[in-house]
């Protein structure tokens, strides 16, 4: 007689065929990724956009053939229409290993973003084979190609393109703007490493990594063992290092503990990160060499083979800076602290000409900042919605701080959920997120001169021998082993012993019986989860702070110091960027000039002056004072007001209460005309934009109130008559007539919709 099963045993049955079906689906998971890998293997383009496009110029027809293609995006069906006079966006992915798309991975995306805004939108990608004899020198040519390209293809935008780079396409656009700054528009960097020895003691070790090498000899040598190419699978894994725990668990656990809704998010995540490219030898030496390990582009010291200095301070176009605490592979400190390294002090930023804005997330990760759909909903919005305003923006350093448009003031001049604040910072704020100190600089130092001592041995002795035996097979064979790939490969249904799984995937589907969460055997899963988790971020902490103490160790010994030759040196390891004597006397003499035009001008020019002077003890601009200097220059009429002629006049007015404040308040008064009339009205103007903000602080409503005494009008009936009538204001020439109201209605606000950001 067969005893019965003993109750309590039940639950664990349903777990073991529970754990049984999705061990099976998982592995039907893994067998779809590693066909869709093949498959993909032969793609020509191999791109994970969701959206629609047509190609507009092939990187391959230019003077120095490139792999970059740009397309132009296609608006999916139900998007806003696109209007003619936005400037355009153009969104540039990285070429770190993985193909291309990450840009416009998800409907709710940077281009999507731009889309919705109305934007046209242009995307910038590569195909997986470089072109012979390709440099980074020529893809940061191609990139001003493309730039040139969509400028020439909407002349009568208002402003020139704006241009999107992420992670590694950011310095690469850094690059190009610096030797091509009129091509541009505003420029965004995102999650962009720009000053590479930067960071945080205890976080972020990549940027040890380098110096615990020996340097960029084994880029080299693996460039060699390619055949004169770089795998981009070894970036891809150099990446999954850094999060042992993520990479060697929880990853793949999450899709197995929930196999019948995760499979379709992994698989298409997969799509991007197995998409492998390469790299000529020469490009990936050149970023190790120059920028990883040399960091020569943070203080101006990158020099193009044609003898072409990339000096990032040549940009003329504002510069967004969007980073996060939370990713290990672009920490803040390497996004933000090229700032620090190329400009003296504040002010050494603001007489050349420069805006720079940053964000800096809480606790997104790296892939986070281009794929989240939050950060798009969000930043990117934010970012694309008041373009324009950060265009004009006064140069000097500034954050941008999101807060709920729900708990502001005057919340029917905010067309999204979000208010975006410029406040202005310090270089001091900068610190906090990290960067380098004397000894830091003394060890990055000394590891730069041992790599170039271990490139040369390279050179001199091994790389013969390795290319004589990195023949064509060994090369293929090589590539095809690569770890990265055998976790697609091995997989596939390439492989004989995965022949059952299809089979089995469709019975275990066909009679799935999952059980509840609360069931023991799901319990003590999750627990023995958490408990590999722990152990393998134990790891990774351990590792991570056993490189960094051997990095300092080394590097700071006396007796490396000696042998790379910088115990002997006085002067810093890394000079920073020097005073240049021409731009010392455009300064000069530029102030002279700006002096003198103090009582130049008119109405315009008064009024502008004015809203800056109230507005400086805030040091911030948010985008409600902006969205009423649009509604003012829409009814203006563009044509009469030009964004670009804005701008000049305010960064002219800004200088000029830079350099002297009291004599630019004190002349003010000469700018104004003398129909009273008039004057009334300009300062109706003014004082809605001023508070737009909402309530003034105390000194800039006494500054305010001197400035109503300035434009003379002590009759309150005259401010305060209805501001739909006809006025004028004069400007040396014809009459510009406008129809404005101070406080525009909500459902003027609200027929904005989700094109908040779009040229009125």
């Amino acid at each position: 007689m067969t005893m019965p099963a003993h109750p309590s045993l039940f639950p664990w049955a349903a777990y073991g065929l529970d754990a049984w079906q999705r061990s099976v689906l998982f592995l039907d998971v893994l067998r779809e990724r590693g066909n869709a890998f093949l498959e993909r293997e032969d793609d020509p383009m191999r791109h994970v956009l969701t959206f629609g496009f047509d190609l507009v110029l092939d990187g391959r027809d230019l003077p120095r053939p490139v792999n970059y293609w740009m397309a132009r995006v296609t608006p999916p069906e139900g998007a806003p229409p696109t209007d003619p006079l936005a400037r355009p966006f153009i969104v540039i992915d990285p070429r770190a290993g993985h193909g291309p798309g990450i840009g416009g991975f998800k409907a709710d995306s940077e281009i999507g973003v731009a889309i919705n805004a109305g934007h046209p939108c242009y995307f910038v990608g590569f195909r997986p084979e470089p072109e012979p004899g390709q440099t980074i020198e020529d893809v940061v040519r191609a990139i001003v190609a493309f730039a040139e390209e969509v400028g020439r293809r909407h002349h009568d935008a208002e402003g020139k393109p704006v241009a999107i780079g992420n992670c590694q396409a950011g310095w690469a656009l850094l690059m190009a703007a610096a030797i091509r700054p009129e091509a541009f528009g505003p420029i965004m960097v995102a999650g962009s490493p720009i000053s590479t020895w930067a960071g945080v003691p205890g976080k972020a070790p990549m940027r040890y990594l380098g110096g615990l090498l020996g340097g960029s000899w084994l880029t080299a040598m693996t460039g060699d063992i390619g055949g004169g190419k770089f795998d981009g699978a070894w970036l891809v894994t150099n990446f999954e290092s850094g999060n042992p725990a993520n990479t060697y668990w929880t990853k793949q656990y999450e899709v197995w503990a929930d196999v019948d809704k995760a499979a379709d998010r992994y698989l298409g995540f997969e799509k991007w990160w197995g998409g492998h490219v390469r790299l000529n030898a020469e490009e990936m030496q050149f970023i190790v060499d120059q920028l990883f390990v040399g960091n020569r582009l943070a203080t101006g010291e990158l020099i193009f083979s044609d003898g072409t200095r990339v000096d990032p301070r040549a940009i003329q176009s504002p510069i967004i800076v969007f980073c996060s605490e939370g990713d290990d592979i672009t920490p803040p400190a390497q996004a933000l602290s090229w700032i620090t390294d190329l400009y003296g002090d504040e002010n050494d930023l603001r007489t050349h000409g420069q805006t720079i804005v940053y964000s800096v997330h809480g606790s997104i990760g790296h892939l986070g900042i281009f794929v989240s759909g939050g950060v798009a909903r969000k930043e990117h919005n934010e970012f694309a919605s008041n373009m324009d305003m950060i265009d004009v923006l006064p140069p000097g350093l500034y954050e941008a701080v999101l807060r709920p448009a729900k708990e502001e003031a005057r919340a029917e001049l905010i067309g999204g959920e979000w208010l975006v604040n410029f406040e202005a910072r310090r270089f001091a704020d900068l610190a906090r997120h990290g960067g380098t100190d004397a000894e830091d600089e003394k060890r990055f130092a000394a590891a730069r001169r041992v790599s170039e001592a271990n490139l040369a041995l390279y050179r001199q002795f091994a790389q013969p021998a390795v290319r004589a035996l990195a023949t064509p097979p060994v090369t293929w064979a090589m590539e095809q082993l690569h770890p990265a790939r055998m976790s697609y490969t091995l997989f596939s249904d390439r492989n004989p012993a995965m022949a059952w799984v299809r089979w089995a995937a469709e019975f275990a589907r066909a009679d799935r019986r999952p059980v509840a969460d609360d069931n023991p055997g799901r319990v003590a899963e999750r627990q023995v989860s958490e408990a590999v988790t722990r152990m393998l971020e134990a790891y990774g902490r351990q590792r991570d702070a056993l490189s960094e103490r051997v990095f300092q160790e080394v590097y700071s010994s006396p007796l490396v110091q000696a042998a790379t030759g910088l115990a002997a040196e006085t002067a810093p390891p890394r000079a920073r960027p020097g005073q240049i004597p021409d731009h010392a006397r455009f300064v000069a003499l530029a102030t002279e000039r700006l002096r003198a035009a103090m009582a130049e001008g008119g109405l315009n020019e008064a009024v502008l002056r004015a809203l800056m002077w109230v507005r400086l003890p805030t040091a911030s601009a948010d985008e409600r004072s902006f969205a009423i200097i649009r509604r003012i220059r829409a009814a203006l009429g563009r044509e009469r007001l030009p964004l670009a002629e804005f701008k000049r006049t305010i960064r002219q007015q800004f200088f000029m209460l830079l350099i002297d404040e009291a004599r630019a308040i004190e002349t003010l008064p000469a700018l104004l005309p003398d129909d009273p009339a008039v004057r009334a009205k300009a300062l109706a103007v003014l004082r809605s934009v001023v508070e737009a903000a909402g309530e003034m602080p105390e000194e800039a409503a006494r500054r305010m109130a001197e400035v109503e005494r300035m434009f003379g009008s002590d009759d309150r009936a005259l401010l305060e008559r209805p501001t739909g009538d006809q006025g004028t204001l004069p400007q040396g020439g014809p009459a510009l007539r406008f129809k404005m109201s101070p406080r525009p209605d909500r459902a003027a606000a609200g027929a904005r919709g989700n094109r908040k950001g779009q040229h009125r």
